[in-house]
């Protein structure tokens, strides 16, 4: 882990997850890169010639933008560590990730607050929609008042072989933090399957790999989510993470996204990685 990236706006909960990569910086001994989105309308983008500068509104939130900057970037957390920060119009999860693949960034990690109800279903929150679309780890931040810790960490998956990839990347998460791993498939009336035939499938799932600090875990549950949420609150984990699949969409409209609902409800961090 060399360069980590905060995409914030400056609210409480965007600088709690400052707090954290500040952490992550000091003990990995690597850079972050925090980056402000001014996200304007397609219409006024269109007429940012030659420079967006020029646009009253974008440069009312550029002078606005570098004002917290300044104020953040003085912030005793932040002292003795490498930050980069960097203002940019487009559209906000679009600018993340774009962002992200330009400086080679190796995890996101992000504040949220949630969504809930018509606004999750018919809108979704900017974190929800990089989780859904960024190709690298992302790291969702949900408390303001507690230490980060990833003592124990809840991978859940339905352990299918071509999601194996993202089970490398959970490992090598939690080998800095020296995390005990408990590996979780939730078993739903709709999908069902006996203990053997679970245990079977996830010592299938993780063979060759080298990580022994693991437990296995079948669960059953009303819904997938229901069954997550559920088994960490049950072993006190201090984090989940899941596979996204990253469906877009019509197919996101109908089918939903058990990663990015598991984002939204998590009282705990989620970390996501894509399959």
């Amino acid at each position: 882990m060399k360069r980590i990236m905060v995409p914030t706006d400056f609210s409480d909960e965007a600088k709690y997850a400052t707090k954290v990569a500040a952490k992550f910086a000091k003990k990995f001994d690597c850079e972050i890169h925090l980056l402000h989105m001014i996200d304007l309308p397609v219409g006024e983008l269109d007429k940012m010639t030659p420079t967006y500068s020029e646009i009253p509104e974008a440069l009312f939130f550029m002078k606005l933008a570098a004002k917290n900057f300044a104020e953040l970037l003085e912030e005793d957390f932040l002292q003795d560590v490498t930050v980069h920060h960097s203002i940019k119009t487009n559209t906000t999860f679009e600018g993340i990730n774009e962002t992200a693949k330009e400086l080679d960034i190796d995890l996101i990690i992000m504040g949220s607050h949630g969504a809930t109800g018509f606004k999750e279903i018919f809108i979704g929150s900017n974190t929800e929609k990089v989780v859904r679309t960024s190709h690298i780890p992302v790291l969702v931040i949900k408390s303001t008042e507690n230490e980060f810790e990833a003592n124990d960490m809840v991978f859940a998956s339905d352990f299918n072989l071509d999601n194996k990839h993202t089970y490398t990347q959970a490992v090598k998460f939690a080998k800095k933090f020296d995390s005990k791993i408990h590996l979780l498939l939730v078993n739903t009336p709709n999908n069902f399957s006996t203990t053997k035939e679970s245990s079977d499938r996830i010592e299938k799932f993780i063979a060759g790999s080298d990580y022994t600090n693991y437990t296995i875990n079948i669960h059953n549950d009303d819904t997938v989510e229901k069954g997550i949420l559920n088994f960490a609150e049950k072993i006190g984990a201090d984090l989940i993470g899941i596979s996204t699949h990253g469906r877009q969409g019509i197919a996101h409209f109908f089918n939903g996204s058990i990663s990015e609902d598991i984002v939204n409800h998590a009282v705990r961090p989620v970390i996501t990685f894509k399959i």
